[in-house]
């Protein structure tokens, strides 16, 4: 399965929400990465058929999405960023109420339902009523809901947010298990979430994306611009204000604060082993702040 984006834009009145984003994916993770108001949201709205996009194409296949709509429906689980339940739903009624959305009946489908029920960890809650549930539950009935068709293209729309650290790495790893056969496309402010399960990264800003690259080449493309630094509360207190910090940690009686930046930030600075987490502060950068 072969999902193509090509030159998609799109625009609120004067607004320019994406331009001319493209990029392509087959199975496996794949991470869209940016800050919130990058255009995340709106782009995986117009890959899940929710909004159409000013321009481009969705290509499933090499095929226009909107000639072969049913098809690419009948392929695609959707998370989006926050699910809506009927106060009075539990988790199964909630799961039988998407299956016959999506025109799933019979016997087969209550047995996907607990089999999903079971792979995401809710087999005994299921009878309990949605809006009970925690964060995670609520994710993880969001992650069944999306399978129930067996898609072979699932989108994600900031899944870990609102998560707790135990909860975010769980739904990682349930992730990772069922993109062996299925294209995942994972939108994120998160660099973790993307960070040990992505095939491949995009980052988005202001509309716009790079190329697709694998995570090791936004790593590699920072070698001799991450500092270490020590110094203490007062100076980091300043120095903050004008430089990248990707992170601070105490050692005594100073703060070894790690930098990010094209040029050595001091003579004692010591070079530092880069993250994608580097990348992406060096990528976003704002305030005026050094790199």
């Amino acid at each position: 399965m072969k999902l193509t984006i090509e030159n998609i834009s799109k625009k609120y009145g004067k607004k320019q929400a994406l331009n001319g984003v493209s990029f392509e994916m087959e199975n496996g993770v794949y991470g869209l990465l940016g800050p919130n108001g990058a255009g995340k949201s709106t782009l995986i709205r117009i890959l899940a058929g929710v909004m159409e996009a000013s321009s481009g194409e969705v290509l499933i296949n090499g095929k226009n999405r909107k000639a072969c709509d049913l098809e690419y429906r009948s392929k695609l689980g959707y998370l989006p960023q926050s699910l809506g339940f009927y106060p009075e739903f539990s988790g199964l009624d909630y799961l039988r109420f998407v299956a016959a959305l999506k025109g799933l009946k019979g016997e087969g489908t209550e047995r996907k339902i607990r089999s999903l029920a079971e792979q995401v960890g809710l087999t005994q809650d299921l009878h309990r009523k949605c809006i009970n549930y925690s964060g995670g539950m609520k994710q993880r009935l969001g992650i069944a809901q999306a399978l129930l068709n067996d898609p072979e293209i699932l989108i994600l729309d900031e899944p870990t947010a609102g998560l707790d650290p135990h909860e975010r790495i769980k739904f990682r790893n349930l992730i990772s298990v069922f993109s062996r056969d299925r294209t995942v496309l994972l939108s994120t402010h998160i660099v973790s979430d993307v960070d040990s399960i992505a095939k491949q990264t995009v980052m988005i800003k202001d509309g716009r994306v790079g190329k697709m690259e694998k995570n090791e080449y936004f790593i590699n493309s920072m070698e001799g611009k991450v500092w270490l630094l020590k110094m203490t509360v007062d100076e980091l207190v300043v120095y903050q204000d004008n430089h990248i910090i990707s992170n601070v940690i105490p050692v005594g009686d100073r703060m070894e604060v790690r930098v990010v930046s094209d040029k050595k930030p001091a003579p004692d600075a010591a070079a530092a082993t880069p993250t994608l987490e580097d990348a992406y502060l060096y990528e976003f950068h704002s305030n005026g702040r050094t790199a």
